[in-house]
């Protein structure tokens, strides 16, 4: 699926019934790089009918009652793929993961638990906005047991695994206090869904305000070797405004999130016809 269909997945279906929205369900894919665990979450995941039914009714609740944008499967798979490649970054700069620290775990565990955390961290949403992050934890117990039953033949290291799994999506709300660095690394790759418009912020569609104008700024994220801290988010952008995203939002959920030792952010604007107010902007 292109870009572009996986963004129009994204959009309401207003209208659409429930075997309608079911039967053109977003393929799930995430790079495993020699991770078995990784490997048959992907698989387990694609064929999940109840997690499917979360994320659908997460994004009616959304998008359709609450003009917000998506919190479904396009945004969880770009929320993973982001959260899996800073632990990834993280590991390669020589920053632990948590559960290595902590538990004498494997990076492998590490990535398992920021890509279920990231997958399921929304699913609060089918019930209701409020709270939604409190919400998430119950709801997905079934779906997470299903999953680490089939993931773990110990039942200590499943044990842990959903605790921490938990502990990450608790700790992406507003405000939340993260303990470790896999739910630190999901609050931030929460915050980084924001190129080509994907602002997290609700707008009244249409509408011309900074938070529309300067989601539209954001072109593309990158994750790479930092220079004054082991990892670097370079963001591209098409104009000033979306220094607005990145100053008031992402500072925002990078703040508290436990990882400010270890990232560095850079803006940079190409492309203005503008008047240039500015042309680089670093966090």
């Amino acid at each position: 699926m292109s870009e572009e269909q996986e963004g129009g997945a994204g959009l309401a279906q207003t209208g659409r019934t429930l075997a309608e929205r079911m039967a053109h369900r977003l393929s799930i894919t995430l790079p495993d790089r020699g991770n078995p665990l990784l490997r048959r979450l992907i698989e387990l995941v694609n064929t999940d009918d109840e997690l499917y039914g979360l994320w659908t009714a997460a994004n009616v609740t959304a998008m359709e009652r609450l003009g917000m944008t998506d919190h479904g499967p396009v945004h969880v798979k770009i929320v993973m793929n982001l959260a899996v490649k800073l632990i990834r970054a993280l590991s390669h700069a020589g920053v632990p993961s948590s559960v290595e620290r902590n538990y004498g775990m494997t990076a492998h565990d590490a990535e398992l638990i920021v890509a279920l955390a990231a997958l399921l961290h929304d699913t609060g949403m089918s019930i209701h906005r409020s709270d939604h992050e409190a919400m998430s934890l119950f709801v997905v117990q079934p779906v997470l047991r299903r999953f680490l039953a089939e993931l773990y033949q110990d039942v200590a290291v499943a044990t842990v695994v959903r605790s921490e799994t938990l502990h990450a999506i608790i700790g992406h709300r507003a405000g939340g206090r993260p303990l470790t660095i896999e739910a630190g690394v999901v609050r931030v790759a929460d915050a980084l869904d924001m190129a080509k418009g994907r602002s997290r912020i609700p707008f009244e569609a249409g509408s011309v305000s900074i938070h529309s104008v300067s989601a539209a700024a954001i072109e593309a994220i990158r994750i790479e070797e930092g220079a004054a801290k082991p990892v670097r988010i370079a963001i591209e952008m098409s104009n000033s405004a979306g220094v607005f995203q990145l100053d008031q939002l992402f500072r925002e959920k990078l703040t508290g999130s436990g990882l400010e030792p270890y990232i560095e952010l850079e803006a940079n604007i190409e492309g203005e016809t503008e008047k240039r107010l500015l042309q680089r902007f670093r966090l």
